[in-house]
């Protein structure tokens, strides 16, 4: 945005002071005599200088007046500082050292993941490579808000990506389901559209039976973590591990390595598989009667599971939260043999094995964040 230019300039050249000013006198300006979704712009911007500059209490002001002033979009951006793969690289290496025996991570070309066992609707992991956070975890807790049902087509629209790929975990649409369920996002959007999304719903509540199937439609519900980009080949960071020896599982191994080398926040997506073992998982049954007010109201609720590998996981991740409520981890699974749901951690570990693709966001988008938020339910 012309408007724009030169405030834009100065936060990518990491001038904050001067940025913030520009923004500000803008907005001052825009008040008047702009558009409302430039100005929106503007106080997105704005708060972006404010989080670099640690502040995080006026960068939510301003991400909260961006989203005031462009009501129908509803979606706040936030511009990532993207790092060198190098660094990206040492990062995953040491904090992975520390929780496996056996380890390796290198920038690869993108094989086909099309193919079994992977399974995408498209081969690649590049192109306009970002990240969104769509509703969140209070739409299903403490009470379900039902009537939050949200589009693909409508979600790249809204980032800017009309056509792209996306994947990555959701809650199904229960109006289009007739119940609460686990959903694998993995459609290419557009007029020529690919889904090959799968779901995992229990089908019996009373004997905890469950199903994996084939999930036809472009819509979810409540929340949802998403990867978008244009399914083109590329570079992206192949990472495998085996013989879990430390705490933590192998999304938020990798996470907290970058939280703790990078200060600035870095969102990852892609897929990996747990090729061996087996693995903690939790299927949501029938929303819940009661309101689930706590984190063990939630287990209570939930229902778990061990599976058995392959599995095929899509995942979205973020090392900090720059104001935006995010959710910093979330990821869920399919298989060929019936059996998937949300990812906890391997339950096998002497014997685990985990592969890996992913590639690193430029853009954060933050869709129709609730209006009340809590950390109850985030694993």
């Amino acid at each position: 945005m012309e408007v724009l230019a030169r405030a834009d300039k100065l936060l990518k050249q990491h001038k904050l002071v001067e940025a913030i000013a520009e923004y500000t006198s803008t907005i001052h300006k825009l008040k008047t005599t702009g558009s409302q979704q430039v100005l929106s712009s503007a106080y997105n911007n704005r708060g972006q200088c404010h989080y670099l500059q640690v502040d995080f209490y006026k960068a939510i002001d301003d991400y909260t007046d961006s989203i005031k002033y462009n009501p129908d979009n509803t979606t706040a951006l936030y511009n990532l500082a993207q790092p060198d793969l190098e660094t990206v690289i040492k990062s995953f290496s040491k904090s992975l050292s520390s929780n496996f025996k056996e380890y390796s991570v290198k920038v690869v070309d993108c094989p086909d993941l099309t193919v079994s066992p992977w399974n995408l609707a498209q081969p690649g992991l590049c192109g306009a490579p970002s990240v969104a956070d769509v509703g969140g975890v209070p739409n299903l807790i403490p009470t379900p808000k039902v009537e939050k049902q949200y589009n693909l087509d409508m979600v790249a629209d809204s980032c800017g990506l009309p056509g792209c790929y996306v994947i990555g975990p959701s809650a199904v649409a229960s109006k289009l389901l007739g119940k609460n369920a686990e959903l694998v996002n993995n459609v290419k959007t557009g007029k020529d559209g690919v889904v090959k999304s799968m779901y995992t719903k229990i089908v019996d509540d009373e004997e905890n039976v469950f199903e994996c199937k084939k999930y036809p439609h472009n819509e979810f519900g409540l929340l949802g973590n998403l990867f978008l980009c244009r399914g083109l080949p590329g570079k992206v960071i192949h990472v495998t591990a085996k013989v879990r020896t430390g705490s933590l599982n192998f999304i938020s191994c990798l996470n907290r390595g970058l939280a703790e080398d990078i200060p600035d926040p870095v969102a990852v997506g892609g897929t990996f598989l747990l090729t061996n073992g087996k693995a903690k998982l939790h299927v949501m049954p029938g929303f819940s009667s009661c309101p689930l007010n706590s984190d063990d109201d939630v287990n209570n609720w939930l229902r778990f599971f061990e599976m058995s590998g392959p599995l095929t996981h899509t995942s979205v991740f973020v090392s900090k939260d720059p104001g935006l409520d995010l959710r910093l981890e979330h990821s869920h699974c399919f298989s060929e043999h019936g059996e998937g749901g949300h990812y906890h951690y391997d339950t096998t570990p002497d014997t685990v094995c985990y592969e890996g693709y992913f590639n690193l966001a430029d853009s954060i988008f933050r869709v129709d964040p609730p209006s009340e938020t809590h950390m109850i339910g985030r694993d």
